[in-house]
């Protein structure tokens, strides 16, 4: 995978007005060939992911989070909802054996009571709170509440009248619920979840909703979205939504309870009636996104701050139900490749390292994986690139895909030949990227390192001797190795983690 593409995704702690806005991922598991944990931490490893969501409390996805540091929220399914809101035994042994057990060696920061319980599962409705309060108390009595937040993912939809933002009320039928919800999120200094998708939005507004607004894209002034009542004004349907919320709750009269986004993304392919669920759109939406919480520019009726929010997802989940567009929600295949590239320029300084003065060369988005171990090949031989950072135990060897090392040789072969554009086409199946794709201590020609500095690069000579080629020997014949296994379809995921 081209590991560039998320570096700077992450950043620390759990919502509250003072703290740094992070960006998390959904991790779901619908998939035909789910990667084993050790797998899965490996890639959130590679892409500096901090921060994740899990649908479940998956005992081996635990375990091997632990020590890892990255933030986790665990949820309880929406299965389990209907026993634990009605025994506070059955709560305490949850908590027991999917946070208690784990905790601290695993980062266990926060767990969702359920997941759109009131829009998906309106009969559990009822024990809801009750789920969520015995929970809470289990841990209380394990000295682990001020640690642990508890809430509940809520479906947009449940705000009513959404625009303009100012007139936003929750669906009163609701209140018996949401009323009791509020009181405890207030009373614990815990936040309100909200699911919010600007796809569906979009494709159910019938035209009223432009694109543009939808994706995040530059509106000229008479093209923003007024509130008539405050004449704050909106270039994007996320941050109507997030205010929405926000006047929902003042509605009730709670004013001090932060929202954090549990799911928002765009799905990168759909069927005939879904045109617009297209590899540019989720890589537009996405990055314009991620690039709106890292500048925290906030929303019109909080300025400044901005909203943590977690994108839905880290995989596509080729066995979902539904349409098309359910399965292609993710910024990976199950492989790890990258269904897209993300844009992360021009990001301020959270993306100092991605600007305009830096190009390097990665492999291209679709290149057939033959060709790229062809050139990968040339660049290790011919080529002359120093390729030993690429064995086993080197700091370059993880991710262990044709990919992932394609780009660094494409890279350093790059600058070595002085960054000319005749430099990075390797027969069509290279392209020069603005988006530095170093990872962890493998860092590419030219890399900023983590201090501000230059990486430290000596372009091997184009007169080398046969001894100074003996590291690339062997580091070739193991590529050559990993790519007579990929052909027999056993691709090797390297289990060490970074």
């Amino acid at each position: 995978m081209a590991v560039h593409f998320l570096l700077l995704l992450f950043a620390v702690s759990l919502v509250a007005a003072d703290d740094d806005a992070f960006i998390g991922v959904n991790i779901g598991t619908d998939l035909s060939d789910m990667p084993h944990p050790t797998q899965v931490v490996a890639l959130l490893k590679a892409q500096q992911i901090r921060h994740v969501r899990l649908y479940d409390a998956d005992q081996a996805m635990l375990l091997a989070l632990a020590k890892t540091g990255i933030q986790v929220v665990v949820t309880v399914p929406n299965e389990e909802l209907l026993a634990i809101g009605q025994s506070n035994s059955t709560a305490a042994n949850w908590v027991s054996r999917n946070v208690v057990a784990h905790y601290p060696a695993t980062n266990i920061t926060a767990i969702c009571v359920g997941s759109d319980v009131l829009t998906s599962l309106p009969n559990a409705a009822k024990v809801l709170v009750s789920a969520i309060k015995y929970i809470h108390s289990a841990l209380v009595a394990s000295n682990l509440d001020r640690q642990v937040k508890v809430s509940t993912p809520l479906s947009s939809s449940i705000i009513l009248d959404s625009f303009p933002p100012s007139q936003a009320f929750f669906n009163r039928s609701l209140n018996p619920v949401l009323v009791p919800l509020l009181d405890f999120l207030q009373s614990t200094g815990s936040y309100l979840m909200l699911n919010i998708y600007p796809y569906y939005d979009y494709m159910q507004s019938n035209g009223v909703i432009p694109l543009d607004y939808a994706l995040f894209k530059t509106l000229p002034p008479n093209k923003e979205a007024v509130d008539s009542n405050t004449l704050l004004h909106y270039t994007n349907v996320f941050d109507a939504m997030v205010d929405a919320a926000y006047f929902a709750m003042a509605f009730l009269n709670y004013t001090n309870i932060p929202v954090v986004v549990t799911e928002s993304g765009w799905p990168s392919k759909g069927g005939s009636n879904e045109p617009d669920a297209t590899i540019d759109n989720a890589n537009t939406y996405n990055s314009n996104l991620i690039k709106h919480v890292f500048n925290k520019t906030g929303t019109p009726k909080h300025p400044g701050i901005a909203v943590s929010t977690y994108i839905y997802e880290l995989y596509n989940e080729d066995t979902k139900p539904g349409p098309l567009s359910e399965k292609n929600w993710g910024l990976f295949d199950s492989n790890g490749a990258p269904v897209y590239i993300l844009r992360l320029t021009e990001s301020g300084a959270l993306l100092a390292n991605d600007t305009s003065n830096q190009t390097f060369c990665i492999a291209k988005d679709g290149a057939d994986p033959k060709m790229l171990q062809a050139a990968l090949d040339w660049a290790c031989g011919p080529g002359k690139v120093e390729c030993s950072p690429l064995l086993q135990g080197q700091p370059c060897y993880e991710p262990d895909n044709v990919i992932a090392h394609a780009n660094y040789a494409f890279d350093t072969y790059y600058h070595k030949m002085g960054k000319t554009p005749d430099a990075c086409d390797f027969n069509g199946v290279a392209t020069i990227s603005t988006s530095d794709p170093s990872h962890g201590s493998c860092l590419f020609p030219g890399s900023l390192g983590k201090n501000g500095t230059l990486g430290n690069f000596t372009a091997p000579s184009m007169n080398s001797t046969n001894s100074d080629s003996s590291a690339y020997n062997l580091a070739n014949y193991d590529l050559r190795i990993r790519s007579l296994l990929m052909a027999t379809g056993f691709l090797i995921w390297g289990a060490v983690l970074l």
